[in-house]
Order: structure tokens, then C-alpha cells, then sequence
């Protein structure tokens, strides 16, 4: 999913604000009252919700960090290019570390092709992701506008293989034609939903962990993707582009048939893990994506950028599942998304362009919550 950043990033960083400024992770100021006190100056005063935080990487683009089911690790993807690779790759880290331009975490994926959506299976020992390097050892180029409009490619040569933390893949999980991507597992650690345009559009299907009982969830026009489990499985938040109008079907169906999509117009959509009940939760406007349980299960919190006019900032907020109480969470004024809980529900770990001296870098951050 760094193609997004790529392309969100266009429009990010022809601004300049608050957080273009690198920032040290604590500071101490002194009070009205003359007493000094220490804050995190990673947190915007507004953002209650992070009890303290950390950044985790310091350059390139570093997005979709998921937890391993004991929390001990991470898996993430990166486009370093001071870590050897071309385009996006899978890295693995221990929860505590942090990483410099020049010390790269292991890389867990083949380093060749393009690779997305990386996710731990529940023994902890092995990962899921989606990789193009069946189809060509170098990665596919990567389109940012049509016609004047932002668009991310569908590669039709994703599949998703399962891999051992030494990077060796293990089973290959999906060989339809077309593209299959973007796999997560449920909490409860026996299906896997994916992505596929397998039926001709982009819908959801779920998997058996060995790749067996695919069955379709999705089935109505527009791209059904980005798809999370609530913590006790029984329920499914994914991100959605339904074209209504003949002049939105046209544009879609000409775009899918040429292995692309338009992101920039996208609301949440939820449902039980077997397609039933489904039903649109956000009607805000513009891109609102990246969505992700809260660890009650009785909350989403996700990325969009629905109070911008000008296509950015993105921030994160959360909202019922019933649709209520919509609330902000963060206060960027470029780039916050990919938010995800650890399982015990004690952090969020996220992709941000704070404190990146006012660059391109998205990068991975940690923060203790609190709600």
C-alpha cells in the first residue's frame, strides 16, 4: 500500500506546517508557574489519546506494521533505498526497536518484485503477504495519474504466499489470474481475508489458513479492499469505491480493465465475516480508508482526509460501528494513516510524516494509547 503514500504525498508536501520541523522525541519547557516539565513534542497537544510515543523509522516510505499474536514483533514494508531495495519489501522488527537509515531490520520477503500487505499468521513463526515476483524479478512501474487523476495499480500478478521469519516461502496460498492481495488474519487465527479480482471486479473473499474454502464476501460494483477482522472475528471494516452514476461505472469498469483504480473518492463499509448485514458506516466525502478495530470491537478508527479541501491533511479518527460519535484523534497537518492495535490493545502503531524535516519520509511510529 505505499503506493498511496506515493501518491497522497504529491499532494502532502506542497505544504509547509507544523510538523515539517524535525522534532527531538522528549523536550522540557518551563511553566507559568516556573516549574519545568517534560512532553513528548512527537504529540500534538490535541492528541489525548497517545499517552507517549515513539518513532520507529527514519526515511524512506514505512507503512502497514502489524503485530505478531503475542505482540513481541512487527512486519512492515519499506522503500528504503539506503536498505537495498527498489521498491517495496518486507521487514521484520522486534517490538522495541528503532531503526536508522543505515542498520536495516531483516528483510522477510524475496526482495524481488513488489510486495503489499504483509501480516503475521498465529504461530507467530510464519507471515502472509502478497508478492508480483512470479510474474518479473524487477518491480512493476508504478502509475500516479490518468488523465489527470490520481490512480493505483492493480497488479495482476499478486498472489499471496505464506513465509518463515528467514524470509522462506513456505506455501503459496493464492494462483488465480489476476490480482490477489491485501491479506489479514482474523484474531481468532483461522481465516484470512483477501482481496481478488478473480470474478472480474475487485471484491472480498475469505481463506482457510491454508488457503482451502475460499468463499466470495463481497459482490456489488467498485473496489472492496483493505479488509480487518474485529477482535473476536465476527465481524468485517473495509475501505469501498462504489460508482453510482453510468459516468462513475464507465470510468471504473475502463480503469479495472487496464489493472487500475481511483482512490481519492472511498467511505468504510461493515459487515459480518460471512458478507451478511453489510452496510456503508462513513458518508463523509473524499478518501476515507485504512480502517481498523478498536479493541473493543465497538469502534473503527481510520484514515481520511474528509475535512481537507485540498486533498490533505489526512489524520485519524474514530467512530462507532453503528456510525455515531465520529471524534478526531490525531492533528497533522500532512499525512497520519495505517493505524493498528496491538492485540493486548496497549498500542498503536502508525505511519506519519512527523518530524521528517519537512520531506517525503513516511514514517512508522509507536504510541501507548489510552482511551
Amino acid at each position: 500500500m505505499n503506493r498511496i503514500i506515493a501518491i497522497l504525498l504529491l499532494l502532502v508536501t506542497v505544504s509547509s506546517c507544523k510538523n515539517d520541523t524535525t522534532k527531538t522525541s522528549e523536550e522540557t519547557v518551563e511553566t507559568t508557574s516556573g516549574e519545568t516539565k517534560k512532553y513528548d513534542s512527537l504529540i500534538y497537544p490535541e492528541e489525548t489519546h497517545f499517552k507517549s510515543m515513539r518513532q520507529v523509522t527514519y526515511g524512506g516510505d514505512n507503512a502497514e506494521a502489524y503485530w505478531s499474536f503475542d505482540d513481541k514483533q512487527l512486519v512492515f514494508q519499506s522503500n528504503n533505498v539506503k536498505w537495498n531495495v527498489n521498491c517495496d519489501q518486507m521487514f521484520l522488527m522486534d517490538a522495541n526497536q528503532t531503526f536508522t537509515d543505515s542498520i536495516a531490520p531483516p528483510m522477510v520477503s524475496t526482495g524481488k518484485g513488489r510486495t503489499t500487505c504483509s501480516y503475521f499468521m498465529p504461530d507467530n513463526k510464519h507471515i502472509i503477504y502478497a508478492s508480483t515476483h512470479l510474474g518479473d524479478d524487477d518491480c512493476p512501474e508504478t502509475p500516479l495519474k490518468k488523465n489527470g487523476k490520481y490512480i493505483w495499480p492493480i497488479y495482476d500478478t499478486y498472489d499471496i504466499f505464506v513465509a518463515d521469519l528467514e524470509g522462506n516461502i513456505v506455501s503459496q496460498l493464492t494462483n488465480e489470474v489476476g490480482y490477489d492481495a491485501e491479506p489479514t488474519v482474523s484474531p481468532k487465527g483461522d481465516k484470512i481475508v483477501f482481496t481478488s479480482t478473480r470474478s472480474g471486479d475487485l471484491e472480498l473473499y475469505t481463506m482457510n489458513l491454508d488457503g482451502s474454502d475460499v468463499k466470495q464476501i463481497t459482490n456489488e460494483l467498485g473496489y472492496d479492499g483493505g479488509a480487518f477482522f474485529s477482535p473476536d472475528g465476527s465481524k468485517l471494516i473495509f475501505r469501498s469505491s462504489r460508482p453510482k452514476t453510468e459516468e462513475e461505472i464507465k470510468e471504473y469498469k475502463d480503469l479495472l480493465a487496464e489493472g487500475l483504480v481511483q482512490p481519492t473518492e472511498m467511505e468504510l463499509y461493515i459487515c459480518n465475516a460471512d458478507g451478511s448485514d453489510l452496510r456503508q458506516l462513513t458518508d463523509l466525502g473524499n478518501a476515507n480508508w485504512s480502517p481498523f478495530f478498536h479493541p473493543s470491537g465497538e469502534k473503527v478508527l481510520f484514515s481520511s482526509n474528509f475535512e481537507s479541501e485540498r486533498g490533505f491533511p489526512f489524520n485519524l479518527y474514530l467512530i462507532d460501528i453503528d456510525g455515531k460519535n465520529l471524534t478526531r484523534v490525531t492533528h497533522s497537518t500532512t499525512f497520519d494513516a495505517f493505524p493498528v492495535f496491538s492485540n493486548d490493545g496497549k498500542y498503536l502503531a502508525f505511519s506519519s510524516n512527523r518530524n521528517n524535516g519537512g520531506g517525503r519520509d513516511t514514517n512508522l511510529f509507536i504510541a501507548e494509547w489510552q482511551d
